[in-house]
Formats: C-alpha cells, sequence, structure tokens
C-alpha cells in the first residue's frame, strides 16, 4: 500500500508561479514510477508530466516548458514546478503512482486556481 498526499496549490495570477509537492510513503519510492495528472472542472482528467524510477521525464504538450517535474529519492517526493501559469491550468492536481510489479495509487488531489 503506497499513500500519497499532494501540497502547495492555491490561488495565484496569470503569468505566476507555484511548486506542488507529493509526499509518499508506504513503499520503496525508488522504485516506483511517479506522474502528475489535473482534472479541469467538468474535463477528463489528463496526463501532466512523468519521471520514472529510471529518471526519465516526460511532459504532456500543454505544459512543455513552462513546468518541471523533479523526484527526490532521499525525501520521497515529487514536485512540479509550474511557472508562467495560465487561467487555463486551473484544475485539481494529482500525484500518481505505478510500478512495474503493479500497484497503482493516486492522491487526493490539491486544487490550483490562476485568475487572468
Amino acid at each position: 500500500q503506497v499513500q500519497l498526499v499532494e501540497s502547495g496549490g492555491g490561488l495565484v495570477q496569470s503569468g505566476g508561479s507555484l511548486r506542488l509537492s507529493c509526499a509518499a510513503s508506504g513503499s520503496i519510492f525508488s522504485g516506483r514510477h511517479m506522474a502528475w495528472y489535473r482534472q479541469a472542472p467538468g474535463k477528463q482528467r489528463e496526463w501532466v508530466a512523468t519521471a520514472t524510477s529510471s529518471g526519465s521525464i516526460n511532459y504532456a504538450d500543454s505544459v512543455k516548458g513552462r513546468f518541471t517535474i523533479s523526484r527526490d529519492n532521499a525525501k520521497n517526493t515529487v514536485d512540479l514546478q509550474m511557472n508562467s501559469l495560465k487561467p487555463e491550468d486551473t484544475a485539481v492536481y494529482y500525484c500518481y503512482s505505478w510500478a512495474n510489479s503493479g500497484g497503482n495509487y493516486w492522491g487526493r488531489g490539491t486544487q490550483v486556481t490562476v485568475s487572468s
């Protein structure tokens, strides 16, 4: 069992920055892949960024160049630095973890609101 707890959401003006953090517990963090997803009101949940256990990093086109995902295996955390935020980035952001050995887990989410 893996527990994921997100933090760092809030209200920010367009063009501003926020840093989200996801703290993981209950399993060997270094062996798990980590990702951020988001879900805007009335829309499906969408993938934002991934940091795999081997260090591979990928971003959705909509956030590439503005968001940076990073993981700290010593602290069991994965962060999402979000710069140049836009109103369309407004969503609940979720931390997601999976492993080749199985077990998929979601956090409860943190709200990000970007005002124009």
